[in-house]
């Protein structure tokens, strides 16, 4: 039995998957703050996971995905500014006390790992394009996670795609994610809303010139990191997953009809069938915890599987 765990800014989710890749557990519980906070969030989170009926003894592994950056092969997290954590080793935080081994991975990187192995037995190459606050992707080939020389294949959140763009939080102008990460278009759009996306589209939908400057370029940089990520590793599928592909076929539709448009003066670019390539995460998905039980695994990174939800 694994225990995969997706520690966001606010909210945890946790996994079991067992021998046979089956989903045989989920609980959801708040995420505590700072390094001491995150570490009883874990143990809290596998106490629960217990409680609902998994064999405390049966548990070979946990894996967990948070924000910030992991150095590949390392526990070390850097840099998770939204969970107040600097520099921290998680594994020798919490290994003691479970006594099992503990992987970490950052978050989108297990959300992509465990996005494939949703994909059952299609294997080739995917992209997992998370569309959240901000925007990252990562990329697995025949189940084993592609990082790069250096970590950063897949960063197409920082990428500037129109230089005449609006600026965004790394200096840069037109970066794909200050043209569709969500705290860059909540900052633009300045009204004052839950769901400042929701919002926003809603007023572009009722004719708003500010809201459909700014729904245009929502669909202008989705799609342009699609393209990106298609022309760059030729993947077969863009799997988009995070907050935003929760507003479903309001997103797909606008994307979609963007790449048609680019697409529409180049027989190159309409060969490709890039709006045929891009798939929604289903909603509620798992993806980054089953993601992360994979990583505490120490054989996943270099096997495929097949993950059944139970």
């Amino acid at each position: 039995m694994r225990l995969g765990l997706d520690i966001g800014g606010t909210k945890t989710d946790a996994v079991a998957v067992d021998a046979h890749g089956t989903l045989a557990g989920r609980v959801r519980l708040a995420t505590g703050w700072g390094p001491d906070g995150v570490a009883r969030t874990v143990l809290d989170a596998v106490d629960a996971l217990v409680a609902t009926g998994v064999d405390r003894g049966a548990i070979t592994s946990v894996g967990v995905g948070m924000p910030g950056q992991v150095h590949p092969g390392s526990t070390h997290v850097l840099h998770a500014v939204n969970l107040g954590i600097a520099d921290f080793d998680l594994a020798a935080a919490v290994g003691p006390r479970l006594g099992v081994p503990v992987g970490v991975e950052n978050d989108v990187k297990a959300a992509a790992l465990g996005a494939d192995a949703l994909r059952g037995a299609a294997g080739g190459t995917m992209a997992y394009l998370n569309l959240g606050t901000g925007i990252a992707a990562g990329i697995v080939s025949d189940g084993v996670l592609w990082r790069g020389a250096h970590g950063t294949a897949g960063e197409v959140g920082h990428i500037a795609v129109d230089p005449r763009g609006p600026a965004c939080t790394c200096g840069q102008r037109g970066c794909v994610e200050a043209l569709s990460g969500g705290a860059a278009i909540a900052r633009r759009w300045g009204r004052p809303s839950p769901l400042p996306v929701v919002d926003m589209l809603d007023a572009a939908d009722a004719g708003d010139a500010r809201a459909v400057e700014l729904r245009s370029g929502l669909m202008a940089g989705v799609a342009a990191a699609v393209r990106i990520l298609v022309l760059t590793a030729d993947v077969d599928v863009v799997v988009i997953g995070g907050g935003l592909s929760g507003l479903g076929d309001r997103l797909l539709g606008g994307v979609a009809a963007e790449l048609e448009a680019s697409a529409a003066a180049s027989d190159f670019m309409r060969s490709l069938g890039l709006v045929r390539r891009i798939q929604l995460l289903p909603s509620g998905s798992p993806a980054a915890a089953l993601g992360a039980a994979l990583v505490g695994s120490t054989s996943a990174p270099e096997t495929r599987e097949t993950v059944k939800h139970g």
